[in-house]
């Protein structure tokens, strides 16, 4: 399924999972028969990625911007850049590496990840001169990389125009009759480093904010600000729930079930089918454990 924004579009990369719909997507900045694609999506729908560009004229690929190199997010471009051999690929530094030799990068994925890792597929290797380093211009606009390792270290988000592209760092968005927004602040989370990202990208202004998970808010500093209370909270009730509770599964299932009932944000989430609910919960479970850990450490 494809979602059009005027000249921008949200690719659909739904998973074989229970839940994993309108979840994992893929921007796409078109202009004319080229394309600036903004994170791929995990190697298993590369061919779904690849045929939706065909259904949008799209002829060139110029560049892939990866936000970071988690498999939801940057699974597939081996396989993407073997369909377009042409495009210019963006990523930190740190994450450079990784692609060019995922050997690691797989191991570590199935090890955390799981039987997930094997859902999104195998990464395969980016070729070293199809990184790129230098200025990024598409569409008449110059992009601007900002650095927002709330997420991952090697988190980055761009600017373009009045698009803002976020991938996890101002957290996962479920668009509807209510807003849900939640964290992804899964281990090793830094409080710090999250809300110093966010504060870099309320700098930029009033944008589109482009959520990977998944969709567009028009407000991006409102929701950003939204947002940044909503960690707050969480530390919070998760700091409170370990002075209640002897092990970290009945701290975050104790302040879990606490947020559902005062955090705004999770509201629609009885809304949610239950599918995405299960999924949801999952997520926000593994979020709340990064919380716990850097409680711990702090």
């Amino acid at each position: 399924m494809i979602f059009r924004f005027d000249d921008l579009y949200l690719i659909d990369l739904p998973q074989k999972m229970e839940g994993f719909r309108h979840f994992i997507g893929s921007w796409v900045l078109k202009e004319d028969d080229r394309a600036l694609l903004v994170d791929v999506g995990p190697a298993n729908t590369v061919q779904l990625l690849d045929e939706a560009l065909n259904e949008l004229g799209i002829k060139r690929v110029e560049y892939v911007l990866l936000t970071h190199i988690h498999l939801d997010h940057a699974g597939g471009i081996g396989h993407l850049i073997e369909l377009h051999p042409e495009a210019k690929v963006v990523v930190h530094e740190r994450g450079a590496k990784h692609l060019t030799n995922p050997t690691k990068l797989w191991t570590a994925s199935r090890k955390v990840l799981g039987d997930l890792a094997l859902v999104y597929g195998k990464i395969k290797p980016v070729p070293d001169r199809n990184i790129y380093r230098g200025e990024i211009e598409f569409g008449g606009f110059n992009v601007e990389i900002l650095p927002t390792p709330g997420h991952a270290p090697h988190h980055q988000s761009y600017l373009i125009g009045d698009y803002l592209f976020t991938g996890d760092s101002a957290g996962v968005f479920i668009e509807g009759e209510e807003l849900y927004l939640r964290p992804s602040t899964p281990p090793k989370f830094v409080k710090e480093l999250y809300m110093d990202s966010l504060e870099k990208m309320l700098q930029v202004g009033r944008k589109n904010i482009c959520f990977a998970h998944f969709g567009m808010y028009g407000n991006s500093q409102e929701i950003i600000r939204k947002h940044r209370y909503q960690i707050e909270l969480w530390v919070k009730v998760m700091r409170d729930a370990m002075e209640s509770t002897r092990s970290m599964e009945e701290a975050v299932d104790t302040a879990w079930e606490e947020l559902l009932e005062v955090d705004e944000l999770l509201s629609a989430y009885f809304a949610l089918g239950r599918d995405v609910q299960k999924r949801e919960r999952k997520n926000a479970r593994t979020s709340l454990i990064g919380i716990y850990r850097y409680l711990m450490v702090g």
